[in-house]
């Protein structure tokens, strides 16, 4: 199979294919070019590293320990870290799972025990759709611009059974305002809606460290949020995604949280706290300055070229769009390819309408600097060759 068919084949753009961008994640992942996936893939910091060093003991500690301390300490240390201090702590109601996915695929068999309706983000990562649609559920788009201005059509949340936002979004990177979130929960609380956020990229800005659960708790909705460790730090994949939930929320999280897995390594939730602590104490400050440095490289790189843009200019997420006005996306994956370099078109994202993402492509910036700029020079050199 060509280069070509590959990335139509995984687009779902010739007849019968139904791809998805984990696919072309797949394919980057042997590759030093890759800058697809939105995966922490830089280097360690020195303190990280001192981590690393220390996994022999944390390895001892997980042995020894009982899980459901290190699985406290684990929480408490990431939530405080990202300023979610009135997350639930009682026992329940931060359901650790291996991936984010693993707890988007709980919260999708739940939901479809109850409702048939969701309405979602548009654009946005399209596991996300594909999960909830996987489980039968219907999708309504939720457009981002009219979304971040005005309060929901009340015909909208009179048709659906859950409203799901992703913030900062991917590949957007727009927050959901506390001010913003504050309304949207107050209407779907009045619509007996359940509120679905999934945060997985809350730790690269700051803008999005309001307290979520002080909102959540205070408007009385139905709520759940899933988190994640895996797009923060670079720990070769190894990572806790978290279910959290109101206690009145209805749905059968825990049974079925139950029906899929036991729990998740005592060794990792010791990791994922230390590795908290970390950022903490100063690592967080750190890799906003490094995503920002390696984001101002690769507008720097590709300022001036003719029809191309940065449609996401106030973004602060590990990843960035680039707007190419001539080529789609596929066209760019393409030439690309021949150097070895692997990004993301943004087609699927748009899981609604997929021409909408037709022009675009996406970067990821949480790799070391000087493959991430001899990636971006290969861009340069396929636009302006094009």
């Amino acid at each position: 199979m060509s280069g070509t068919q590959q990335v139509k084949a995984a687009l779902g753009e010739s007849e019968g294919d139904t791809g998805n961008l984990t696919q072309l994640e797949f394919l980057a992942l042997n590759s030093e070019f890759n800058i697809a996936d939105g995966h922490a893939r830089q280097a360690l910091t020195a303190g990280q590293s001192k981590i690393v060093d220390d996994l022999p003991l944390l390895f001892a500690e997980g042995e020894k320990r009982p899980v459901e301390e290190l699985e406290q300490e684990a929480h408490a240390a990431f939530f405080t870290a990202l300023g979610q201090h009135s997350y639930p702590s009682a026992p329940g109601r931060v359901l650790s799972c291996y991936s984010s996915s693993v707890a988007m695929e709980i919260l999708s068999r739940s939901l479809a025990e109850t409702i048939d309706t969701v309405a979602l983000v548009h654009p946005t990562f399209d596991n996300i759709a594909d999960l909830l649609r996987g489980n039968g559920l219907k999708l309504v788009p939720l457009a981002e611009d009219p979304l971040h201005g005005d309060d929901l059509d009340a015909s909208l949340l009179a048709s659906v059974g859950c409203v799901f936002l992703t913030t900062p979004n991917n590949p957007t990177g727009r927050v959901v305002s506390k001010e913003r979130l504050t309304r949207l929960a107050e209407q779907c609380a009045d619509a007996g809606v359940i509120l679905a956020l999934d945060t997985s990229f809350r730790g690269f800005d700051t803008r999005a460290h309001y307290d979520h659960y002080e909102v959540l708790e205070a408007s009385g909705v139905r709520w759940v949020v899933i988190e994640d460790t895996g797009k923060l730090w670079p720990t070769l994949d190894l990572k806790v995604g978290m279910l959290v939930h109101s206690e009145n929320l209805g749905l059968p999280v825990e049974k079925i949280y139950s029906d899929i897995l036991l729990g998740v390594s005592p060794l990792i939730l010791a990791m994922v706290r230390r590795f908290s602590e970390d950022a903490a104490a100063g690592g967080l400050e750190e890799l906003h300055r490094f995503i920002a440095g390696n984001r101002a490289m690769v507008r720097a790189e590709l300022a001036g070229l003719p029809g191309v843009t940065v449609p996401d200019p106030d973004s602060r997420a590990s990843v960035e769009r680039v707007g190419i006005d001539d080529l789609t996306g596929t066209q760019v994956w393409d030439r690309l390819r021949e150097h070895n370099v692997y990004a993301l078109p943004c087609r699927p994202f748009h899981w609604a309408n997929p021409t909408e993402g037709d022009h675009t492509l996406r970067l990821a910036l949480a790799r070391s600097t000087d493959p991430l700029a001899q990636s971006v020079r290969a861009l340069r050199h396929v636009l302006k060759n094009r």
